[in-house]
């Protein structure tokens, strides 16, 4: 791999990636997303909104990678709100399809697996299946410490949970004794559909870079047991928002910022030259390979303040991702990061990968959302605030003309939620944090993947690539 670049402000930068692809055909024949696309990751909790900013009092631990989550019952981050939207990120937009989506009866792919589920109801009570593999009320897999699986992964303790299953970490005996994450979807066959999604995308991405240099998490191996897809990963560390929320919200320091950024892009280039748009990048999505820190006591603060010793990550979660040529959603991304030509339903294709980027960028810089909002004609209002007028062009294209008034957006700024923005809200280059050159160069960058025309955003497949901050 040959990558050039340049630290210069203002300066064009080369950058070109050689690699090898492993021409091996998969062992198993992909599945059709056409069966699949009304449970496809995303989050949909926020389009049924209206108005009012979300207020979440909690919920159970869940787990969107492959790591713990940290959870204090009764408890609600303000600047987040984002802990129901993890449990419903494998929810899709079913109810508004115009045709019901067509089943299938699940097929076992597992000589270990022998039930067919066409009758969900009797999945618990099939005789087919062995007398100890029982499921809960849930459609979870009902296991403990010490069960071994397929005669091979030896479960170790539970990382987590959400809505789609859980996520346990294990010994995997085939790999020398390996400690593995073993993502055990529900037997229920919305989420069993959705693994199968991410299951041909992680197989697609192991073909193209068998020797995992483009940073997307490695997928060991997957299977059916007993109706339950489960899919054995690389064992991963925290994500970057769980170290950013246990550290009291204390942004990353630029060089770490500069690291991350190059490693990002990196990772999502890739997608992007193997035909796919990941879709729900954020820093949910990112995850440490280790989340080790030192830490140090900050006098003024009273307080200690950690610092991650390494700040290699992978890219995670695949469930949403989307080839080229395959049917594109109309929402996609969580709310968050969502690129504004997807809320004016303009269509969307690799672009909104790097606005999400850019968002991404902003939290690790600064420590808080760049757009806290569950609402979109706020979250518009917030982006011209803080990006300048909504195009006109774009404004003429949308169908959302609802948002908009004689070609401006229909905005009271002296409501109470506009008075919300324009307090917490100001223009993008009034957050930097310091005057150096390098705090410039970021910025530069942040600002060229923020561009609302999706033509005129950063594109990561084009050399040169403009600013790019390296490691």
């Amino acid at each position: 791999m040959v990558i050039s670049h340049c630290y210069n402000r203002g300066t064009s930068v080369m950058f070109a990636l050689f690699f090898s692809y492993d021409n091996r055909s998969p062992d198993r024949r992909p599945y059709d997303r056409r069966y699949c696309e009304g449970y496809r990751r995303l989050d949909q909790s926020r389009e049924r909104e209206r108005g009012d900013r979300e207020r979440d009092h909690g919920g159970p631990p869940v787990v969107d990678g492959y790591y713990a989550q940290d959870y204090s019952p009764g408890t609600f981050d303000y600047r987040r709100g984002r802990e129901r939207e993890r449990d419903e990120s494998y929810r899709r937009k079913g109810s508004r399809r115009k045709h019901k989506r067509r089943r299938r009866r699940t097929r076992s792919y597992s000589p270990s697996s022998s039930v067919s589920t066409a009758r969900p109801e009797l999945r618990s009570d099939s005789r087919t299946r062995a007398l100890s593999v029982r499921d809960d009320e849930e459609g979870h897999l009902i296991c403990r410490s010490g069960d071994v699986l397929q005669e091979r992964y030896e479960i170790v303790n539970t990382l987590g949970e959400g809505t789609f299953g859980r996520v346990m970490q294990c010994i995997d005996h085939r790999r020398g004794g390996a400690a593995v994450a073993l993502k055990i979807i529900k037997n229920v066959e919305k989420y069993k559909e959705a693994a199968r999604l991410e299951i041909n995308v992680l197989e697609r991405i192991n073909e193209k870079d068998p020797e995992n240099k483009y940073l997307c998490v490695q997928m060991y191996d997957w299977f059916d047991y007993h109706g339950h897809m489960c899919i054995s990963f690389e064992l991963l560390a925290l994500s970057t928002f769980d170290f950013l929320k246990e550290n009291n919200y204390l942004p990353y320091s630029i060089s770490q910022v500069r690291h991350m950024a190059y490693q990002l892009c990196l990772a999502v280039k890739f997608l992007h030259e193997t035909k796919l748009t990941h879709t729900d990048l954020k820093p949910e999505n990112i995850l440490f390979v280790n989340s080790d820190f030192t830490i140090t006591y900050n006098i003024e603060k009273k307080r200690d303040e950690r610092t991650v010793k390494c700040t290699d990550v992978r890219v995670v979660d695949f469930g949403s991702a989307t080839f080229d040529h395959e049917h594109h959603s109309t929402i996609v991304s969580t709310r968050h990061y969502r690129a504004p030509e997807v809320i004016l339903e303009l269509g969307w294709s690799q672009p909104c990968d790097v606005w999400s980027i850019g968002c991404i960028l902003f939290e690790y810089y600064l420590g808080f959302t760049l757009f806290q909002t569950h609402d979109n004609r706020e979250h518009l209002a917030m982006m011209e605030r803080i990006l300048g007028p909504v195009p006109s062009r774009m404004i003429r294209k949308t169908r959302k003309q609802k948002y908009f008034y004689r070609g401006r957006l229909d905005w009271d700024e002296s409501s109470s939620a506009g008075r919300y923005v324009r307090e917490n809200c100001k223009p993008l280059r009034r957050y930097l944090l310091s005057e150096a050159e390098e705090h410039h160069q970021l910025f530069d960058l942040i600002e060229s993947m923020l561009e609302y025309e999706p033509s005129k955003r950063l594109a990561l497949l084009s050399p040169p690539l403009p600013k790019l901050l390296a490691p």
